[in-house]
């Protein structure tokens, strides 16, 4: 008997603690133009001066409608604690921008980067970060 309340809350905690539906903000990299048919055309790795087009997908709209977009290059030789400032910039999303936003960066020093996306209602709070690699 003991054996069958173990097993039944396993399979309880497994139900309940492991399902998750709520859909949490993302950054996807890609080496073209991201559209509909090439969006899960997903790579992290690019080369040197190649343009790296990102999307950041947002699932609940941010009130005040502004981001923050903050490169970081990780690197063990200099700067504090290994990493460095590398790109920072503020960005308005438009009307038809709610949900997401597109764009691209071009990246001539090789290395591992850091991408974080901050709000304007709570700028302390990563909104969601991705690494990627320029080699």
């Amino acid at each position: 008997m003991k054996k069958y309340l173990i097993i039944l809350g396993f399979v309880f905690l497994m139900l309940f603690s492991s399902a998750c539906d709520r859909v949490k903000p993302s950054i996807l990299f890609n080496n073209a133009p991201i559209t509909t048919q090439n969006v899960m055309n997903l790579t992290n790795t690019f080369a040197t001066g190649m343009r790296i087009y990102y999307l950041v997908i947002i699932p609940k709209p941010i009130k005040s409608r502004y981001v923050y977009i903050q490169i970081i290059k990780k690197d063990g030789a200099n700067e504090r604690l290994g990493y460095k400032m590398f790109y920072g910039n503020t960005v308005r999303l438009k009307d038809e921008e709610m949900y997401y936003y597109d764009d691209y960066i071009v990246i001539n020093e090789k290395g591992t980067y850091v991408m974080k996306i901050y709000s304007k209602d709570n700028p302390t709070k990563v909104l969601t970060m991705a690494q990627f690699w320029v080699q």
